[in-house]
């Protein structure tokens, strides 16, 4: 199974947290009280839905088979005001960058962006109180008890936002996953044909001494992806959650530099104009093309962002890019 089959990036779950359990009615007895006053247990409450940010998934691919989640119900209370069981809680983990969603309104619930962070996705039932609760002075014995609160039953979407510290934005073919494969231990499958990338490759640079940066190869964007053309609004999202923008360029593109910088930009801006706060830097590939003459004559018409002609296959420029994206992740 290649990686594209095992990257899953949205699912849609129906949930159903447990019941709460019933409150007790019982009346207190022993040898030397037949019918003494309520002292009926709560019930207890039932399982809760939880999303569990876990930083060693990637993908919802373990959650694509399992449509219907349920949490256990909460036990009834007994006598000796003892409460019930709560139902055992259903615990999900999810990558860091998870989004929940209600399916039938699309309203965003919450966001999973830590390791080990916690949130409830379904509330369960609470559970009845018991008799003893009722007891006043007009009413000694009280052979009533709540009933336990139902659980809840929705459906859930959820999605994906790859997290990473660089996100590298280019047309496809324009060289994302060479220079991942060069610059990170990730080994993407690399093609000379337009959408290779089929879905977000990450990797870990690693950076003089200990440090080291997250980054993600974005698939591809063409011209209307922000209107859901190619592959559209499902991979632009990926990069919102990147905090510095690696915008890839080949020497040998059709266009000018500028104009393809350009295409890229305001495909980014009318997906979400926000992205365009994030620190951008320029990437020109395939650079072991030219020689002296033609890079300093393309260096004359480039947009006005901090950029560096590079090569993964001849190694040039690349250590340079990285001490360019770590002070703009640093600075940034």
């Amino acid at each position: 199974m290649s990686q594209g089959s095992n990257f899953v990036d949205y699912v849609k779950i129906c949930c159903r947290s447990g019941r709460g359990g019933a409150g007790s009615t019982h009346l207190h007895r022993d040898k030397l009280t037949s019918m003494g006053g309520p002292d009926g247990g709560d019930g207890g409450r039932g399982g809760h839905i939880i999303l569990r940010g876990n930083a060693q998934f990637w993908t919802l691919l373990h959650l694509k088979y399992r449509k219907h989640i349920m949490a256990a119900d909460g036990l009834n209370g007994s006598s000796a005001k003892s409460t019930g069981k709560s139902g055992a809680d259903e615990y999900l983990d999810v990558p860091l960058g998870t989004i929940a969603k209600d399916a039938e309104t699309g309203q965003v619930l919450f966001e999973i962006t830590e390791d080990g962070e916690t949130k409830i996705l379904v509330p369960a039932g609470r559970g009845g109180l018991g008799n003893w609760h009722f007891k006043s002075a007009t009413l000694q014995t009280p052979r009533f008890a709540q009933p336990g609160e139902p659980g809840k039953e929705q459906w859930i979407v959820l999605e994906l936002k790859v997290l990473a510290d660089v996100g590298l934005v280019g047309f496809p073919n324009a060289g994302k996953s060479t220079l991942l494969s060069v610059v990170s231990a990730a080994k993407p499958e690399i093609a000379d044909y337009a959408f290779t990338t089929l879905v977000p490759n990450l990797g870990i640079v690693s950076y003089r001494g200990s440090k080291s940066f997250v980054m993600a190869d974005i698939p591809g964007i063409i011209e209307g992806a922000s209107k859901g053309k190619g592959l559209g609004y499902r991979f632009l999202r990926h990069i919102e959650r990147n905090s510095v923008l690696l915008f890839m360029v080949p020497a040998d593109t059709s266009r000018t530099i500028k104009e393809e910088y350009e295409i890229l930009k305001s495909e980014l801006k009318a997906y979400n104009s926000e992205l365009m706060q994030k620190p951008h830097l320029l990437a020109i590939t395939k650079a072991d093309m030219l020689d002296e003459e033609l890079t300093t004559e393309l260096s004359k018409d480039l947009p006005n962002v901090p950029y560096i002609f590079i090569s993964s296959v001849a190694q040039q420029g690349i250590v340079e890019l990285k001490d360019m994206l770590w002070k703009a992740i640093t600075e940034g």
